[in-house]
């Protein structure tokens, strides 16, 4: 009976692996047609409180959806503008930034030949080409702009979205066993995602136009391409911030030179360091329950089965799971590992007082 037990048992072991990893292939071969999906969610998820407002004022609700979704698509045909502009002129100039690089390493090749050490100039500017920095921020922007591409129908699902998100609750109402619980479980959801974006959208646009107004003050070409690229990037944890900032200094190194570049750095630090050390923390708080490490691996993770979109919304998805693996018997011990320690710590509490 125990062999028997046990056979059963690596059987379900071996079944759930191998569904998990069908499942995940299927997610990264249809991320083409999941991407603008998710995005519609989470678009909705937050245009909705909008519209919800809207109503109170007395506002029609197709009235208020094409108001939203008006501010939505100007807004992002802009960016979409700029930085399609910027990334074309600066292009043009990147061989003219190749040759201002050549010279600044010939001065250094000088300088270590009186110490004896020999390095080639054109060594150095093959692993250091200007358009290798360049070509990894398009790159990064070539997710939204594959996004971008399909905006109509991204458009076109969060108008459906936004009309059926009142009539969503009584569709689950009638379609759980436990629809009291389950709509808690959603509300939650919901109020730690636009509570989480809203705080995080506010902070990545004081951070985009800080760092604008800085570089702009250093006099550093395409100031608004990076200000942009700062506040886009500002939504991936940890290390969007520090992508954000290589650009921008390996530019400031070739047009304003390393005095200048160092600089750039330093407030690059310090503005990262009083948005996500001070500012965000005291809005955002500690309400979303993930640990720093589970952000962090969970942006990779999600980055690489959605890519540049699935990094941005890798904290948002990761709380889905989360959330699921909490209600369910058989999922509660992925979900304590995916808390930070206050919230284990609280849960601890609550059972020894229980």
């Amino acid at each position: 009976m125990g062999v028997s037990a046990k056979t059963t048992s690596m059987v379900k072991v071996f079944v759930t692996t191998a569904a998990i990893f069908i499942i995940l292939a299927g997610i990264k071969t249809a991320a083409n047609l999941l991407v603008p999906f998710l995005l519609s969610l989470f678009i909705a998820i937050i245009c909705n409180p909008l519209v919800a407002k809207a109503s109170e004022f007395k506002i029609p609700k197709a009235i208020s959806v094409i108001l939203v979704i008006g501010i939505f698509v100007t807004i992002a045909l802009s960016l979409a503008g700029l930085v399609g502009n910027s990334l074309n002129e600066l292009s043009q100039l990147i061989p003219q930034y190749r040759l201002q690089l050549q010279e600044q390493f010939t001065w250094i090749t000088a300088f270590l030949s009186r110490y004896n050490i020999q390095v080639s100039s054109a060594i150095l500017l093959e692993y250091f080409d200007p358009a290798v920095a360049m070509g990894m921020a398009a790159n990064m922007l070539s997710g939204f702009g594959s996004v971008m591409a399909n905006l109509f129908l991204i458009i076109l699902t969060v108008v459906f979205m936004l009309f059926e998100a009142s009539s969503f609750p009584l569709k689950i109402h009638f379609a759980l066993d436990d629809p009291e619980m389950r709509l808690k479980q959603i509300e939650r959801f919901l109020e730690s995602v636009n509570h989480y974006i809203a705080i995080k959208t506010m902070v990545s646009i004081a951070t985009g136009i800080v760092v604008s107004v800085m570089l702009w003050a250093f006099g550093l070409d395409f100031f608004l391409l990076w200000g942009v690229f700062a506040f886009l990037l500002n939504y991936i944890p940890n290390i969007g911030s520090i992508i954000a900032a290589l650009p921008a200094v390996i530019l400031a190194a070739l047009q304003l030179g390393l005095g200048e570049a160092g600089f750039i750095g330093l407030g690059y630090v310090a503005i990262n360091m009083v948005m996500g050390n001070m500012i965000e923390p005291r809005y955002l708080g500690k309400g979303l329950g993930l640990s720093t490490l589970v952000v962090f691996l969970s942006l990779i993770f999600w980055g690489w089965l959605l890519g540049t979109v699935g990094m941005l919304l890798s904290v948002p998805l990761t709380m889905i799971l989360k959330i699921g693996f909490e209600n369910s018997p058989e999922g509660r011990w992925l979900a304590v590992l995916l808390s930070d320690e206050e919230t284990v710590v609280q849960e601890a509490e609550q059972v020894q007082s229980a």
